[in-house]
């Protein structure tokens, strides 16, 4: 497929939303062809590529983690590694080792998967806590610490981690500071039976994945993360944004509520999608549809809410009706 060309500096504010408009449906029309029926995972993804953060997808085995991640993989001109988790992996498994090199005599860096574009952080849940921690450089300053040397992880850089939630032997719980990093919590659920007959149909002969191509360079995608940061986030906007973060800590069934880090996703998350869908300011309306993958996975409920069966998801959407909204224009 053909490349946009774009450049930051120079395209007029009009510009912006039409060229990220453009990038999003080559993305969405290409992994499409390998995860049938998931349009909003799909949009999701590419949010969390534009504000270069990380996303955390958390179903039931077998409903495509991975094929996502893969597939989106694919569809970017990028370095791609996958980490298996399990119980006996090593920080330096992750992030690299220095080995002595009886030939030379002199150490040599074995870089860890992490060195890529694209990390695939498998079943994240099954790594010990001191494996998990190891990721928290890496997503938050974007750089490995090995033996006292520090190194620059490649850009654009982004960490897709899945976990079973109902499995609970053999796993560890991720940590309030490491959920905080993620941008995005995906869970896809089961898909409806017309798009499980369209994945048994499509898969019957061959495995698309492997035919997938790439529309997207680094280049490009760096340059479409800077426009995504021009779309503009009016006053009453950022205000909204403020009132709902703030709306999760004074809850009474919500014991941790969202941090700051949380407002500045949102904000993020919200210029994306304003871009993705062809405009150059952000609506109430953006706020309220990513505020449940923004902010859920940030929360901690109260026991009492947790006893009621009470989930994230729910209380977010009763703090959505009680904050007001600003008026449009």
């Amino acid at each position: 497929m053909d490349r946009t060309d774009t450049h930051p500096h120079n395209t007029p504010e009009a510009a912006i939303a039409p060229v990220i408009q453009a990038a999003a449906g080559r993305f969405r029309e290409n992994v499409s062809a390998a995860v049938i029926g998931r349009p909003r995972a799909i949009d999701l993804i590419f949010i969390a590529l534009l504000c270069e953060g990380h996303l955390l997808i958390e179903d039931v085995p077998g409903v495509g983690k991975t094929l996502l991640a893969r597939a989106t993989a694919r569809s970017l001109a990028l370095s791609f590694k996958r980490i298996q988790c399990t119980p006996d992996l090593l920080p330096s498994d992750v992030v690299g080792i220095h080995l002595f090199n009886q030939k030379t005599a002199e150490f040599e860096f074995r870089p860890g998967p992490v060195l890529a574009n694209i990390v695939l952080v498998d079943e994240i849940n099954r790594a010990m806590p001191r494996t998990q921690s190891s990721l928290l450089e890496c997503m938050q300053e974007r750089q490995v610490t090995v033996d006292w040397n520090t190194m620059t992880l490649p850009r654009p850089f982004m960490i897709m981690a899945t976990q079973n939630p109902i499995e609970l032997e053999g796993t560890f719980p991720l940590p309030e500071a490491q959920l905080d990093r993620f941008l995005l919590r995906l869970r896809l659920g089961y898909p409806s039976p017309e798009d499980e007959a369209a994945v048994l149909a499509r898969y019957r002969q061959e495995n698309p994945l492997e035919s997938l191509g790439s529309v997207l360079a680094a280049e490009e995608l760096l340059e479409i993360q800077k426009l995504a940061r021009r779309v503009r986030v009016s006053v009453p906007i950022r205000d909204y944004i403020i009132a709902v973060t703030r709306a999760t800590r004074r809850h009474p069934e919500i014991r941790l509520g969202a941090s700051t880090r949380s407002a500045l996703g949102l904000q993020a998350a919200c210029q994306a999608l304003a871009a993705c869908r062809g405009r150059e300011f952000v609506l109430p309306d953006d706020v309220k549809e990513l505020a449940d993958p923004v902010l859920s996975h940030r929360l901690i409920l109260a026991t009492d809410a947790r006893l009621k069966g009470r989930s994230e998801e729910q209380l977010i959407e009763e703090l959505l009706d009680s904050v007001p909204v600003p008026a449009e224009g």
